[in-house]
């Protein structure tokens, strides 16, 4: 007698956190363009660090990303006009 398993359908991918860092200028007026970049992902922590007389802010995120998401979303980042980086911390 032959047993068969059948295979889920098209599961969602797996998703990974991520740790993103972006650096930015413009200070707090770039924050929610940032975010809206993040568009629908899942975001655990996010923290900004903006100082005074510092020319580059930050922001560091972990976001819940399938494997193949990464890459298009540091891309949205650093199409933004004030990121100056964006990359897996």
């Amino acid at each position: 007698m032959s047993t068969s398993f059948a295979i889920p359908a098209a599961r969602s991918a797996m998703l990974l956190r991520r740790r993103i860092a972006t650096y930015f200028v413009g200070g707090a007026d770039e924050i929610p363009a940032l975010v809206t970049a993040l568009g629908g992902h899942l975001v655990h922590e996010l923290s900004v660090d903006i100082k005074d007389g510092v020319r580059e802010s930050s922001m560091v995120c972990a976001v819940l990303l399938a494997a193949e998401e990464t890459e298009p979303l540091l891309d949205r980042l650093r199409a933004l006009p004030s990121v100056v980086s964006a990359e897996l911390a």
